[in-house]
C-alpha cells in the first residue's frame, strides 16, 4: 500500500476563525464541521489531505508548506495584499513584503492569529 497523509490537526485559537481565514487566502473548500463533537473545522487542501483546524488551550504554531502552480500563486498573492496580510520571503521575516524565496523562484510566508508558519513555493 502506498502512504499518503489524510489530514494533520493544525491548533487554533477559534478553530472556525483560523480555517476560514486560511481557506479564504488559498481558495479552497471549507468543509461541514467534523468529528464526534464537531470540534474539528476542516479544510479540503486536495483530494486526499484536509487541515484539521481544532480549538486547543495555548496553541503553538506550526509550519505547512505548498507547492502552487504559478497561477495558483498569482491568486493567493492578490488575496493576501487585498485583505492586507502581512507576508515576507523567509520564516524570520514573513512581513516584509518580498516573495524572492530562497529555495524557489517565487514563494512567501504568512502566519496567522496563532503563528501557524504557511509556506508557498511557486516554481516560476
Amino acid at each position: 500500500m502506498t502512504v499518503s497523509l489524510n489530514h494533520t490537526i493544525v491548533p487554533a485559537a477559534d478553530n472556525n476563525r483560523e480555517a476560514d481565514f486560511f481557506a479564504d487566502i488559498m481558495g479552497l473548500e471549507r468543509l461541514p464541521p467534523m468529528g464526534a463533537r464537531g470540534h474539528f473545522a476542516p479544510v479540503r487542501v486536495d483530494e486526499r489531505l484536509t487541515l484539521d483546524y481544532m480549538t486547543v488551550e495555548n496553541p503553538e504554531g506550526h509550519h505547512f508548506g505548498f507547492d502552487v502552480d504559478p497561477a495558483t500563486f498569482d491568486a493567493i498573492l492578490a488575496r493576501i495584499q487585498e485583505r492586507g496580510v502581512p507576508y515576507g520571503n523567509h520564516p524570520a521575516t514573513p512581513d516584509n513584503g518580498r516573495i524572492d524565496h530562497p529555495l524557489c523562484p517565487r514563494g512567501l510566508f504568512f502566519t496567522d492569529a496563532v503563528r501557524n508558519l504557511y509556506e508557498i513555493m511557486s516554481p516560476e
